[in-house]
């Protein structure tokens, strides 16, 4: 049974699911608009500490490959695949995150959502829509985090600047 996550809300992944091989999934669109959807692997700081954990159509798997990038499938516009027992120590969250790939605010986004789907079966989902955004061209959806166990959060927070503001923030450099 699917639960469904306002933002702000949070979650033990194990209140969810007993497995550790999830499928996060991600519908966005807007008319006339352009998405890069991505995940960022960050370390204990929440920074981008090693280049390999941003995940996006550039790089689309992390070296040992519990992050991966599969791409526009059962209706979502991008979607990942998450193996949280494969996950490095240093990896301590995953920020799923879409920003907007030329002109456009977040605020003109339709309906959308993530959702993660254990074993078949969707867990969790959190609904969005563009009334939760104002000028920002970038938005952190939600985070996989680990504090003590594995967890989810329904983030929704944007940034003006698009990707460089998203890239600065995690500290990572912008190319």
């Amino acid at each position: 049974m699917t639960r469904e996550f306002q933002r702000g809300h949070k979650a033990r992944i194990s209140d969810l699911t007993a497995g550790t091989d999830l499928y996060v999934g991600v519908r966005i669109a807007g008319p006339g608009l352009s998405f890069d959807i991505s995940c960022f692997g960050l370390d204990a700081d929440e920074r981008l500490s090693d280049d390999r954990y941003f995940i996006f159509y550039n790089q689309p798997k992390s070296p040992e490959e519990a992050i991966q990038l599969l791409g526009e499938q059962a209706g979502d516009t991008q979607s990942f695949r998450v193996t949280l027992d494969r996950m490095p120590p240093a990896i301590q969250k995953l920020s799923f995150t879409a920003t907007i790939d030329g002109a456009g605010q977040m605020s003109q986004v339709g309906p959308g959502y993530l959702r993660i789907v254990a074993g078949g079966e969707e867990v969790a989902r959190y609904p969005f829509d563009g009334s939760e955004f104002s000028t920002e061209r970038a938005v952190m959806l939600a985070d996989l985090y680990l504090k003590d166990v594995w967890r989810f959060a329904a983030v929704g927070q944007g940034f003006d600047g698009g990707l460089d503001a998203l890239l600065r923030n995690f500290g990572g450099e912008v190319a």
